[in-house]
């Protein structure tokens, strides 16, 4: 059977509240952050087929993870975090808490820390975390490799991946949503279902493809982009990421 992988944006932090608190490093949940986990965890029709739980190691999508998904975890499943599904820009509210502050925060028996090593949340220009659109790409395609080997053996894996609004359209490859107005398609606790598009394992991108059961529940009868159309958004979102990046002292391989 093919691995299912439930991509979520994290629910909302206090960065989301206005421009001047993305300067909040490593920010909590809002209160209707949590209420939106409450909502997550009472529609997700899939708690007991959950076989991986993963998020980003930023505290947001940690707690958004244990709380929307509270009966894997109260089941036992550990959260991984991973470090390569952190968001993509290095303004203070993207960039995360050193693995001590971390462990002393999260019980290790909730969350597995043990990927999370000194330096994931150096986002310097010479570090691989830079807002670079290539090195962005390269850690997408990692994960996705990553995720394809975790479920890889397991009879009707189910993961669960907690994420960024950002970071999730070069996880999906996906650029439908991400413009200078919005910043990303995806809402606060949105989920979508992806399979790998190449089911023997042998794409070296492993690139995702959403189910036609979660383009149906969230788009209804709309008719897909045709591949020109999404090579055009593609090419207007990177175009838009590169000025921004740009401002944050990163862009592109020069």
């Amino acid at each position: 059977m093919p691995t299912h992988i439930h991509l979520v944006r994290h629910a909302q932090g206090f960065h989301n509240l206005s421009v001047a608190n993305q300067q909040l490093p490593d920010p909590e949940l809002t209160p209707l952050g949590k209420e939106q986990c409450a909502a997550l965890c009472e529609a997700f029709p899939l708690h007991d087929k959950i076989t991986h739980l993963v998020a980003s190691p930023m505290r947001r999508t940690l707690y958004t993870c244990l709380l929307s998904f509270k009966p894997a975890a109260e089941a036992g499943k550990t959260v991984i975090a991973l470090p390569e599904v952190q968001e993509v820009s290095n303004l203070p509210c993207d960039v995360g808490s050193a693995p001590e502050k971390l462990r002393a925060e999260f019980d290790a028996a909730a969350v597995d820390l043990s990927r999370v090593a000194a330096g994931w949340n150096d986002k310097g220009l010479g570090s691989p975390w830079a807002p670079v659109i290539e090195r962005l790409e390269a850690r997408a395609r990692t994960a996705r490799a990553w995720l394809r080997e975790l479920g890889a053996g397991v009879e009707d894996a189910h993961i669960v991946v907690v994420t960024h609004g950002g970071f999730l359209h070069f996880l999906t490859e996906d650029w439908d949503g991400m413009n200078a107005d919005k910043g990303t398609g995806w809402s606060n606790t949105e989920y979508r279902t992806y399979e790998f598009a190449d089911g023997t394992g042998a794409d070296p991108q492993a690139s995702l493809k959403e189910t036609g059961g979660s383009w149906r529940r969230r788009r209804g009868s709309a008719i897909g982009l045709t591949e020109t159309e999404r090579m055009e958004m593609r090419a207007a979102a990177k175009g838009y990421l590169e000025e921004e990046f740009a401002k944050l002292g990163g862009s592109k391989e020069g």
